[in-house]
């Protein structure tokens, strides 16, 4: 029942994810819904209140359920840590505590220091994210680097769709806002951004399935580097037809 619940979190908070998801081995699907519902519950966390302290408590919560899992410990009763803790071990667990405290970067209206700070808030979110699914499902640890170059560059695309939101409720999402900047990230981000094909082959089986996700994330980067006023206008997008083309063809 718990899986289920988290099938039906993501399908209702995260339609793209849960779409990539539906096309994956059954077997990865079990990792998939947990990791993508916690990905939901963490994200919203931020959000949910104008008070920065209960913010983080709501942070910490995650933070120690991770925790009881790391130590082996009987995890809270919830129906996405009960879910997530089945389905993942200690070493994907310590990754995702490094998403929760990057989302801390949520809470407040400071500004990333730099580029580096920016594309670090994209390899423990993003990154760290697949990496975790990959990982659990048995990736070959050297393919690790490549796999979060893959899931940087589509937290990057989802971020940059997300630009216009986060300036409304007060962020400063981008260290260069200029067209030229958001061009020079983008080209940037696509340079070190490695083939589906062949990375997918890399990871084989079930864990290739948590690629699926990154299936805009080339085209979109593109669009945003060579018309980088998509991104102030809410216009970083595909059709619904080249969405769901695109996603058949993953």
């Amino acid at each position: 029942m718990s899986l289920e619940a988290c099938r039906s979190l993501v399908e209702r908070a995260d339609p793209d994810r849960f779409a990539a998801a539906q096309l994956g081995t059954e077997a990865a699907q079990k990792v998939m819904w947990p990791l993508y519902a916690m990905n939901v519950e963490v994200s919203r966390a931020p959000w949910v209140t104008q008070e920065p302290m209960i913010a983080e408590m709501r942070l910490q919560w995650w933070r120690d359920a991770l925790e009881e899992i790391v130590e082996g410990k009987p995890v809270r009763g919830h129906e996405v840590t009960l879910a997530l803790a089945a389905s993942i071990g200690a070493s994907e667990a310590l990754q995702l505590d490094r998403l929760v405290q990057a989302r801390r970067w949520d809470i407040y209206s400071e500004p990333f220091e730099s580029e580096a700070a920016l594309l670090s808030y994209l390899d423990d979110t993003a990154g760290g994210l697949m990496w975790s699914g990959a990982a659990a499902l048995g990736a070959p640890t050297d393919a690790k680097e490549d796999v979060f170059a893959f899931g940087r560059a589509t937290g990057l695309a989802r971020f940059l769709q997300a630009v216009p939101e986060l300036e409304a409720r007060g962020r400063y999402p981008l260290v260069d806002g200029r067209p030229q900047g958001v061009a020079d990230l983008c080209e940037r981000v696509l340079t070190t951004m490695p083939n589906y094909k062949a990375l997918k082959r890399r990871l084989g089986g079930d864990a290739a399935s948590v690629l699926i996700e990154g299936w805009q994330a080339r085209v979109l980067l593109k669009q945003a580097s060579a018309n980088p006023a998509r991104v102030a206008n809410g216009a970083l997008a595909l059709s619904e037809f080249g969405k769901r083309w695109r996603l058949l063809l993953s």
